[in-house]
């Protein structure tokens, strides 16, 4: 029976002689929790963990398109998109992309991501041809600002465009299984990735989504991802993943994965963590419309925060960034 292995984030002082770093970052560790799928949890000592599993817990995690992955990094989020569930049609023009991304960057966000497709429950697929047309000319328009770009995107053709456009890094919430040739893509060209998991296509993911154990059904899925993408001349330092909060998941499901956040880091890559505004937020604190649920969404962040997630695409970024301020300052006196 495999074993999972969750280390316990702690960042107060004083750190013991003998903690460990989680993934090369600020926080630390000197317990891990060993899970199995027969409900089986016990502490144990991290020399008691396998040692592979063991360095890819500690092992610092590489910059990725020049982001720093010893802290989070804020992907602020901006959909070109008639439909999107939160900002539909507000920058389907491309003035009004560019100017959400630079105030996005003014505001401290490290990572623009662009989708110019709906990946919401229920949402229809988006020819190719226009999902082209919507993302190129605010790539290219938001690379000019100097910030990495990356292009939320299933599609290798769409990709191709975004990174001729000035994106990359492809990020695929199918996690490479909606168009075969995605991921050669991405090899070929050396193009840094997410990989995300999802249960079931946009249209279909919320009907009645079930799991095993939702934690090692993901789990496992990214894993096996991850060294597909391996096979094909990626590393996993170029490779982000993606437990994908809201995708093919009940409220139950989501706040599994956020306890065991920490968990994910066995896999040895940095962790993308994308609950911005998302239903569970509403459903959880009474905000039934979408950008009324900021604050629900600063909190998930936070914590998502202190479990060593590396990555968190945002809606709401200078919100986040200033409570992630001063838990720096707070936790980590970091001023």
């Amino acid at each position: 029976m495999t074993t999972y292995y969750r280390p316990v984030p702690r960042s107060d002082a004083p750190r013991p002689e003998n903690a460990l770093p989680l993934a090369g970052g600020p926080l630390w560790f000197s317990e891990v929790v060993a899970l199995a799928r027969n409900g089986n949890a016990e502490h144990i000592s991290p020399s008691d963990v396998p040692p592979e599993t063991l360095d890819r817990l500690t092992a610092p995690r590489a910059p990725i398109a020049g982001l720093d992955m010893t802290r989070p990094t804020l992907m602020g989020i901006l959909n070109v998109t008639p439909d999107s569930f939160s900002d539909g049609g507000r920058y389907t023009d491309v003035a009004n992309a560019e100017a959400q991304a630079r105030a996005m960057v003014e505001a401290g966000a490290g990572l623009i991501d662009i989708g110019g497709e709906s990946t919401r429950p229920g949402a229809e697929t988006v020819d190719v041809a226009e999902e082209i047309r919507r993302v190129s000319a605010p790539i290219a328009a938001v690379s000019k600002l100097g910030m990495p770009v990356s292009i939320d995107t299933r599609k290798a053709p769409v990709a191709k465009a975004a990174g001729a456009a000035g994106a990359v890094i492809v990020n695929d919430v199918s996690g490479f299984t909606y168009d075969s040739d995605l991921a050669p893509l991405c090899a070929f060209h050396q193009t840094p990735v997410c990989v995300m998991h999802a249960q079931g296509d946009p249209q279909t993911m919320q009907d009645a989504p079930q799991y095993e154990d939702v934690r090692f059904d993901v789990y496992d899925f990214l894993e096996e991802r991850v060294s597909y993408l391996e096979s094909l001349g990626l590393s996993r330092s170029q490779i982000m993943i993606d437990p994908g909060i809201g995708f093919g998941k009940t409220i139950d499901h989501n706040l599994a994965l956020l306890r065991d956040l920490s968990l994910f880091h066995g896999i040895g890559c940095p962790i993308l963590l994308g609950a911005s505004r998302k239903k569970f937020i509403g459903v959880l604190s009474g905000a039934d419309i979408a950008d009324t649920r900021m604050p629900g969404s600063v909190a998930v962040a936070l914590h998502a925060a202190r479990q060593g997630v590396q990555v968190i695409r945002v809606h709401d970024v200078l919100e986040t960034r200033q409570a992630l301020a001063l838990w720096r300052a707070i936790d980590l006196g970091d001023t």
